[in-house]
């Protein structure tokens, strides 16, 4: 009796599964408990509820490429001088972080731990072929609260400023105090969670994927996206805020606070979403425009 191996499918692939089963099992014993208290606090949090999602995308994003992280690093060797020290680094980066709570350390020492893995196991081909998603980890890692409070402030000053700009150019009966907001007989603090730094974060990692997902092959279109990436952010927190103000003059205060609760989260997201493939379509225009002077030039 025979059995029919999947095409593309390694006919040993139940022993490759078998080798992996010990390391995933380290890693749970290793993280679990972390993620039940991340779930329980800072991940519940409208500032972080970006967290588990960057983790999940994360995941989804190492289980796409590992077939070609296989591909890559068959026959090759593996990186044991180098995956041991980071091994070594990452291990004490997580004993230091839980035991002092400091979740800079204990969430990120994952990403630590899983490239001296991949190290160890495949060598730096397979590094190299999952180093996005360990980069797309960081934006799952809880940053310290000073900076975040350094950063946030300043970022919804700005966030205000342009609103508030924008909304009495418009011709509606708006002032600003600092970061509150006065349209009409209303008040509206813009808060950490409207153009606060994780905002900027997660949007910073929905445009990276974005970026990822559709690997332009023009140099020039990928790193002006990226850098264009800060600015769309931006603008969709003013966005945000923008039609937030204006449900909230227009329909009153319980209708802002049922937007704010049930799709501010959403306007955020989808104007970002379309301000990045619109930026990214002007700049395929660009790109064509240039190759057809170009090409004109030549034939001249």
């Amino acid at each position: 009796m025979t059995v029919n191996v999947q095409a593309g499918q390694p006919k040993d692939w139940p022993n490759r599964l078998l080798i992996w089963l010990p390391v995933i099992a380290g890693l749970t014993v290793l993280y679990l408990p972390s993620l039940v208290d991340l779930f329980r606090g800072i991940w519940g949090t409208d500032q972080q509820a970006h967290g588990p999602i960057v983790l999940g995308i994360a995941c989804w994003l190492i289980y796409r490429k590992w077939p070609d992280m296989c591909r890559a690093s068959d026959g090759r060797p593996n990186a044991p001088s180098a995956g041991w020290p980071i091994f070594i680094f990452g291990l004490l980066l997580y004993i230091i972080g839980r035991s002092q709570d400091i979740l800079l350390f204990e969430i990120g020492s994952v990403i630590w731990l899983l490239a001296a893995i991949l190290l160890l196991m495949r060598g730096s081909a397979a590094l190299k072929a999952q180093w996005f998603p360990l980069f797309f980890m960081l934006f799952m890692i809880p940053l310290p609260g000073a900076i975040v409070d350094a950063l946030t402030m300043p970022m919804k000053m700005a966030v205000s400023y342009v609103a508030e700009n924008i909304l009495f150019w418009a011709g509606y009966p708006i002032a600003r105090t600092g970061v509150i907001l006065q349209i009409g007989q209303y008040k509206l603090l813009v808060a950490d969670a409207c153009a606060g730094l994780h905002t900027l974060f997660t949007l910073e990692a929905l445009g990276l994927l974005y970026l990822n997902i559709i690997r332009h092959d023009s140099l020039f279109r990928n790193i002006a996206l990226a850098i264009l990436i800060v600015p769309i952010s931006f603008t969709a927190n003013v966005i945000r805020v923008m039609v937030l103000t204006l449900i909230t003059y227009h329909f009153g205060d319980e209708a802002g606070q049922g937007f704010l609760h049930g799709f501010a989260g959403m306007v955020l997201f989808l104007s970002a979403l379309l301000l990045i493939i619109g930026v990214d379509s002007l700049l395929q225009v660009g790109i064509r425009l240039r190759r057809g002077h170009g090409n004109a030039a030549s034939a001249a």
